[in-house]
């Protein structure tokens, strides 16, 4: 059981925690959503909370729950640029389906 980050990733949290000035990590998790069950959740983290469960990659720690673990256990958070568009990707082995816009996924 494992969550990674990518370097990119890993620096651009990193940095993002440095100019905030606080927290420990950044939460990953799932919650219900979208036309296909399950979307991603990602918030940055000042406490760990009773239940939490930690990885390590790249010097930065990912933090999650038990429940979401069973859904994106084995999944990689990239941070990619492509033209004009920027932002995090979840590469998740355990995705069977995904909906059209991308905004939520099944396993």
């Amino acid at each position: 059981m494992a969550l990674t980050l990518s370097e990119k990733a890993a620096t651009h949290i990193s940095n993002f925690l440095t100019r905030r000035g606080k927290g420990v990590g950044v939460r990953l998790g799932v919650k219900t959503s979208g036309c296909s069950g399950m979307a991603y959740k990602l918030e940055f983290v000042d406490e760990l909370a009773e239940g939490d469960v930690v990885f390590e990659s790249h010097g930065v720690k990912i933090i999650t729950d038990e429940k979401s673990l069973a859904w994106i256990d084995g999944t990689e958070l990239d941070y990619t640029k492509e033209g004009l568009n920027e932002g995090f990707k979840f590469n998740n082995p355990n995705v069977a389906n995904e909906c059209g816009c991308g905004e939520s996924f099944t396993v």
